[in-house]
């Protein structure tokens, strides 16, 4: 009755895979050669891989219509930098820049560690580098303030000479030399201060070295120096941890590499693993080349899409290089169901018609493999991360040329083997060899040279230990009501916790998580966060419209709204040049009221602090159109808090303001991740509904394949939570392309349940059990075998993939083999599915 409700979509997928069966079991070799050939003209795009890298952290781990980009582009048009008159404060960028930590177990502002890094600074801007013949050093490529290198604050204080420390009393955070104010809190980190604000010690002295960016390739010549003299300093009193502005960019671009050699040994796992399951003590019916065959059948696969892909110039990003674990699970899982369709036809039949009758039997649960993936992997390629969208470009690709090379490829070579079985031969020699033991011949005989036997009354191929256990041990175990009970049991607590890991999720990428786990950043980072992470940004505030600024109402209204900014608890001090151009007129008792005195003497007091003029954008009569100045800001709240609070202090001011920090291109992600994030699980979860419903034309059976897979995501974005993974655009890849796997497993034995010709719910599962546990079995393993490996990855990158596809994997199994079955059971009479 169940087979009679078949729909008309799944018995036509059914009848072009049976005709397309029997005509690549009648010429494999042709579909065997075919996708060789096609994959070396279309593995030449590899010529180009270097020319399509494109791994650019700002372009790829930050939305592409981040409001921070906006902000910038606005920023960098307004008040364009002036080179001459080098400003930190003032970048729209990070800047270029090397820097260092010094730290000392002591007190760094004793003398002995201050003469330590005296030393150190000089080797640093002295350091001779050699390019095309010609000699040159810091001071060629320092960023100036009027033909002078701009310096370090604290080692101007103490004039270079580590004895002037002791003559000194440094306040802190400002010190106030003779010619200007001196932040202390950029220099100096663990800082102990008396009552009086008066430095007593430090543990950490923070230096920088700003470059110019006229000449990109001594820049970068000048780091690489930098970063080999300084990784090869050793001193007695000071440690020192660096950093460059490139530094992160260089460190994630080595993490890709270092994946390279875990594919090989992944690929040999997945060998290993592919013959052990294929294996047949019968020396005729052994799977072993087929089971080589599907591991080559991904590999040309990953060649082919990533080859066409590079050859039509889609960027290739560094996630992208997980892509290939992951559709060897999934090819190997298909090639599991091929073998076990295989397993279940005719032995007397001609090769053609058992082909044909295996591909009409793994038609539809191959298929759903493939849509449910490919599908969700393209929803993921909206998103506005640009590493999202390269790797779920390259991975949907890679599994539809999967799903055509298992169909030709793979499917050739079961042919091919099915030919080699049906001449009763030999699975290494291809000689013939009888199929019961002749007399007088040894047990050694029997074992190597005997082979071919088969199920006389089914007249299939004797059925498999593991699927004998499943079907008479576990299917009728967990059939059990006592078991049952436990079932349920067992997953109100799945349940429970997964929402409890889904309530502490935290959401953001750290940028520092890009480098490799044993880089120098690591050190620089933790030292940052132990000694300077009192004070965090200087964000700079630009008021977008003209202020009449002699006019006392407007004054105080731009006033009101810096108060406001200041009123936030994380927000320490206002740096502005209209502040300080109000405490000039009020010592030279100057009425700044007046339009014509304020034209007349803001020119004079930006003579005197003639950085403030890089604050300030000028119409061509001099009138001011906008302006700038800065808060500093401390660490109170996190960089969304901080980030959002401001944004919506500068909303809630009556003039136009807009905050900027170069940091918030990386934190606006926290503004979409979360929303971007549901939009495309939930499009994507739709999809899989409409395609269940479709090959499984059960209401019902679709239902329970849509509840498993929102509750194996459910699980998936718990346990991850517990599991120390945070919600970025890492692991979004990994939810988006978790969301068909979510839907694989459950799907097989939901179909299988479906296509029962059995009565008995109880005995449904059962039979289900026994046709898709073992091809699901070998597909969870042989997932987890292909991306174990990138556990002992040092990139943060990998070993989050890694978790999130064994958390899926783990919960996939669990869904299809557990409780999917038994909740299964619960639809009564066979009439529901």
């Amino acid at each position: 009755m169940a087979r009679s409700r078949i729909g008309a979509t799944e018995r036509c997928l059914r009848i072009c895979f049976e005709v397309m069966g029997h005509f690549i079991g009648s010429y494999p070799w042709w579909f065997l050669i075919a996708p060789v050939i096609l994959s070396a003209g279309l593995g030449s795009g590899f010529y180009f891989l270097q020319d399509r890298m494109s791994n650019n952290i700002e372009e790829q781990f930050t939305p592409a219509d981040a409001k921070a980009k906006t902000e910038r582009k606005y920023i960098e048009e307004t008040f364009p930098g002036n080179y001459s008159m080098f400003s930190s404060l003032r970048l729209s960028t990070g800047g270029i820049y090397a820097t260092l930590i010094a730290t000392s177990d002591g007190n760094i502002l004793a003398a002995e560690p201050l003469q330590d890094l005296l030393d150190l600074d000089l080797k640093i801007r002295t350091m001779p580098i050699q390019l095309d013949h010609q000699s040159f050093d810091y001071s060629d490529v320092c960023a100036d303030i009027l033909g002078v290198c701009t310096s370090n604050g604290i080692l101007d204080i103490i004039k270079y000479d580590a004895n002037n420390i002791d003559t000194l009393n440094l306040t802190f955070p400002w010190y106030h030399s003779e010619t200007r104010p001196i932040p202390l809190h950029l220099s100096l980190g663990s800082v102990i201060v008396n009552g009086s604000s008066v430095v007593e010690s430090a543990k950490a002295i923070q230096l920088h070295y700003y470059l110019q960016k006229d000449d990109k390739a001594k820049i970068d010549l000048w780091l690489e120096s930098f970063l080999h003299l300084v990784s090869n300093h050793s001193s007695t009193f000071i440690q020192v941890s660096y950093s460059t502005s490139m530094s992160m960019q260089w460190e994630f671009e080595k993490s890709s590499a270092s994946v390279i050699h875990l594919f090989s040994t992944t690929y040999a796992i997945s060998i290993i693993f592919s013959i052990i399951s294929c294996w047949r003590l019968d020396n005729v019916r052994t799977k072993v080349w087929v089971a080589l065959c599907g591991v080559l059948s991904t590999g040309l696969a990953i060649l082919s899409s990533f080859g066409a892909l590079l050859l039509l110039g889609q960027p290739f990003v560094m996630t992208v290089a997980s892509c290939p674990f992951l559709v060897l699970g999934i090819g190997l899982d298909d090639m599991f169901i091929m073998i076990s369709c295989w397993q279940r036809t005719r032995v007397l039949d001609s090769v053609p018609e058992r082909l044909a009758r295996t591909y009409k039997d793994a038609a539809i649960s191959i298929t759903i493999t493939t849509l449910t993936d490919a599908l969700a992997l393209l929803l993921g390629y909206s998103s506005p991360f640009g590493s999202v969208r390269s790797f779920c470009l390259y991975a949907a690709i890679s599994v539809c040329f999967c799903y055509l090379y298992n169909i030709t490829f793979l499917g050739a070579s079961l042919a091919l083997n099915g030919q080699r079985e049906a001449g009763n031969k030999h699975w290494f020699t291809c000689a013939k060899i009888p199929e019961e033991v002749p007399s007088r011949n040894s047990k050694a005989f029997s074992i190597c040279c005997v082979g071919g036997s088969y199920d006389r009354i089914s007249e299939t191929e004797e059925t498999e230990p593991l699927r004998r256990i499943v079907e008479k041990f576990y299917g009728p175990f967990l059939t059990h009501k006592l078991i049952k009970a436990s079932v349920f049991v067992i997953y109100a607590v799945y349940l429970a916790v997964s929402i409890f890991g889904c309530l502490m999720l935290k959401e953001g990428l750290d940028v520092g998580n890009l480098a490799l786990e044993d880089s120098y950043l690591t050190s620089y980072y933790n030292n940052h966060r132990q000694h300077f992470s009192e004070y965090s940004y200087n964000v700079m505030v630009a008021v977008k419209q003209s202020v009449v600024y002699w006019k006392e109402a407007e004054r105080e209204i731009l006033l009101s709204c810096i108060s406001n900014i200041e009123s936030l608890d994380f927000v320490d001090s206002t740096h502005a040049w209209f502040l300080s151009f109000q405490r000039y007129t009020t010592a030279a008792n100057v009425n700044m009221s007046s339009q014509d005195s304020f034209q007349i003497h803001l020119p004079r007091f930006l003579e005197l602090r003639p950085m403030f003029r890089q604050d300030i954008n000028f119409t061509t009569d001099d009138h001011i159109q906008a302006s700038r100045f800065f808060i500093q800001t401390l660490n109170k709240a996190t960089t969304e808090d901080l980030m959002t609070g401001l944004r919506k202090a500068a909303a809630d001011c009556p003039l136009e303001l807009l905050v900027y920090h170069p940091a918030f291109i990386y934190y606006d992600q926290y503004a979409v991740i979360m929303g971007d994030t549901i939009q495309t699980m939930v499009a994507a979860m739709a999809t899989m509904l409409v395609v269940s419903l479709i090959l499984i034309p059960n209401l019902l059976c679709s239902a329970w394949v849509a509840f498993a897979m929102c509750s194996v995501i459910a699980g998936v974005m718990g346990f991850m939570a517990l599991w120390g993974v945070t919600l970025d655009s890492i692991s979004m890849i990994n939810l988006v392309m978790c969301i068909g796997f979510s839907v694989d497993f459950s799907a097989h034995v939901t179909y299988s349940f479906a296509s029962s010709a059995k009565s008995d719910v109880n005995q449904k599962a059962v039979d289900a059990l026994s046709h898709a546990g073992c091809p699901i079995l070998q597909g969870a393993l042989s997932t987890v075998l292909g991306v174990v490996v990138l556990s002992m990855s040092g990139s943060y990158i990998f070993r989050t993939f890694f978790k999130i596809v064994f958390l899926v994997t783990m919960f996939g199994l669990l869904h299809g083999l557990v409780f999917i079955p038994v909740f299964l059971t619960l639809l009564g009479s066979g009439k529901w599915c």
